[in-house]
């Protein structure tokens, strides 16, 4: 068997397969077997105490034409002369992420895909990485063989600038500070602009996850010092690719 990990993405061949070069090229995209690899992904990771994957659409069309394209190749690969890099399909399949992955093979049927996934370290790594939570598979079969393709990340939601500071705002609220209702000061901070009123505290940040605030943000809230808060969300900067992220700012007064 060979096997070759690179930057979070491993593939690999099983033993006795060499002969399906030989075959006739025939893909059928496989939905049974696609689900059957989700299916066994999420019984590994509860017995290894992390969390369901989700099926995400974007990530299995991804997956689907990235997997097509290695039946047609014959000899796997996570990219091609002319195809854009996994970040970048996926992006362009509409999925958002922070942390993405990917495991490509060749195999007899996915529960023997599944089980060298878990005995091989890159592949068991990605499948039970604890930071993804949603996952897309793609199962073509070819040339007297299965070609699959499984892509994990991190989900980033798809929000606007007004949700993202509605979202804040509500975590700002929790300590008993009033939010104003304008965010115009805010999000003239946050794009590295002056607003029209000084705060006497102010913190930007960039991040993918909105569930909590930034641990010296909530220090300041807990002082007591502030009545009131703006908050304003601008475009991320310095984003590679397809990833997502929020960049948010609060002013307190």
């Amino acid at each position: 068997m060979g096997c070759v990990a690179l930057a979070g993405m491993v593939f690999l061949v099983l033993p006795g397969l060499t002969q399906y070069a030989q075959a006739q090229y025939a893909p059928q995209s496989l939905q049974p077997e696609a689900e059957q690899l989700l299916a066994l992904a999420n019984e590994a990771r509860a017995a290894h105490g992390a969390g369901p994957l989700h099926w995400d659409p974007a990530l299995a069309a991804a997956a689907r034409q990235h997997c097509l394209r290695m039946a047609a190749a014959g000899p796997i690969a996570h990219q091609y002369p002319g195809e854009l890099d996994l970040s970048g399909r996926a992006g362009e399949a509409g999925a958002h992420f922070s942390l993405i992955e990917e495991n490509v093979a060749i195999g007899p049927d996915p529960a023997a895909i599944h089980e060298e996934w878990m005995h091989s370290p890159g592949h068991r790594t990605n499948l039970l990485n604890p930071e993804v939570d949603r996952l897309g598979v793609a199962v073509v079969a070819s040339r007297g063989v299965l070609y699959a393709v499984a892509d994990y990340a991190h989900g980033v939601a798809q929000l606007t600038p007004a949700q993202v500071e509605a979202i804040v705002a509500n975590l700002v609220r929790v300590s008993g500070v009033t939010v104003l209702r304008d965010p115009s000061s805010a999000r003239a901070y946050c794009a590295g602009q002056r607003g029209a009123n000084e705060p006497s505290f102010l913190m930007k940040w960039q991040d993918a996850d909105l569930t909590h605030l930034p641990q010296a943000l909530v220090e300041r809230l807990a002082s007591g010092r502030y009545r009131q808060a703006a908050v304003g969300s601008c475009p991320a900067e310095n984003v590679e690719g397809s990833f997502s992220a929020y960049r948010v700012a609060v002013l307190l007064y």
